[in-house]
């Protein structure tokens, strides 16, 4: 999708009744989303776009300045990522009804590919917030990236933790980017937008509502690779996330908990449906193949990620060399390499033994097979 029509999918974000399938019927039949957006309701029609979302069409255009809503999304640093975007998370591409658009403050990176819904409820216990801290605490050590809803409860918990830890995680909000619900988490929404993401379906501008919970949750379990469940009763909104995890073919794991306390029927009756029992983090790992993540990470970071990486890393062995020795194996100006090297001392690559010496680091050695004598 061009720029352009990017200004028209979000358009069509504001209108009611305008999802996933109409929005691809009307790219299909128009060719572009600026012509459907200017079609009479004639063609809307031959679009198969029924009586009521085509009037929705009519009716809701005259009403939208596109121009001003881009200025709005960029002063609020708000990007937007459609379906046919390569930064839109793959994973969620797989269920049936994923969101045609994302609205997106942060970044969502290729690491968070390894992430993992955490949810419960909002009455969370002393026993349900001091396993959620644990669990989401070693998840992020673990290089799993939480992903939550930012609801009361579990959700704040399991964000707090993740971030306290250095991980990273992803809000799911049920409203527009302007608003943050509930507004005590005003700064915990900042600090997941510094490490990691805030996203949501709905266009600035929009006010939670009861009907949007459920809807978000298909987001958070349509993104994961499973949902855990810590803590819930059995009227729990977390056990919604748990069944649409189940038709989305995601796994559904729960701590168990006291059978006297109502706080844990919820997740108790998930363990009786078949969900996998967690007691730690060890066992989320096993379970979902996830043991190997934080190896496969830091593998990549020694990776050289340019030719001038590789040139300098080819000029370094086990045996110290200066600066100057560097720069005139590799014909590069002192400015370059001194950079080039900083860079690389910080992702691992190498290591600096004072007086402007440099070593392969350990695991660079290990990698590209050089010998210590």
């Amino acid at each position: 999708m061009n720029n352009k029509d990017l200004k028209f999918c979000i358009g069509f974000s504001f209108i009611p009744g305008i999802g996933r399938v109409r929005l691809a019927q009307l790219e299909n039949h128009f060719g572009t989303l600026e012509k459907a957006w200017e079609a009479p309701i004639t063609e809307l029609k031959k679009a198969r776009l029924d009586d009521t979302v085509a009037q929705a069409v009519i009716a809701w255009r005259p009403r939208l300045d596109l121009d001003e809503e881009l200025g709005k999304m960029k002063r609020q640093s708000v990007q937007a990522l459609t379906w046919h975007d390569d930064k839109y998370p793959a994973r969620l591409k797989e269920i049936y009804d994923y969101p045609p658009i994302l609205y997106m403050k942060g970044e969502i990176l290729p690491e968070d590919d390894w992430c993992l819904a955490v949810v419960g409820t909002r009455q969370v216990t002393a026993y349900g917030r001091q396993i959620t801290e644990e669990i989401t605490t070693d998840l992020a050590r673990n290089k799993i990236t939480v992903v939550s809803g930012l609801a009361r409860g579990v959700d704040t918990i399991a964000h707090h933790a993740t971030l306290e830890a250095g991980g990273r995680t992803i809000a799911v909000a049920a409203c527009g980017l302007d608003t943050i619900y509930p507004p005590e988490n005003a700064n915990l929404a900042r600090q997941i937008i510094e490490h990691g993401a805030l996203i949501s379906e709905y266009p600035l501008g929009t006010k939670p509502k009861p009907e949007y919970f459920p809807r978000r949750n298909r987001i958070l379990s349509g993104m994961s690779l499973g949902v855990l469940v810590t803590e819930a009763g059995e009227g729990s909104g977390a056990l919604i996330t748990a069944d649409l995890a189940l038709e989305q073919n995601r796994d559904v794991l729960a701590v168990p908990g006291s059978v006297l306390s109502p706080a844990s029927q919820g997740t108790n009756r998930l363990i009786q449906q078949g969900a996998k029992l967690v007691q730690n983090c060890q066992d989320i790992l096993e379970e979902l193949n996830l043991r190997a993540v934080a190896q496969q990470l830091e593998f990549k970071e020694i990776i050289p990620t340019s030719d001038t990486e590789s040139l300098l890393l080819g000029k370094l062995s086990a045996e110290p060399a200066h600066i100057d020795e560097i720069c005139a194996g590799s014909g590069l100006p002192v400015s370059t390499v001194s950079s080039t090297l900083a860079m690389m001392e910080l992702k691992g690559l190498i290591k600096s033994i004072g007086s402007m010496k440099y070593v392969l680091a350990r695991e660079s050695r290990e990698i590209y097979g050089v010998k210590v004598e």
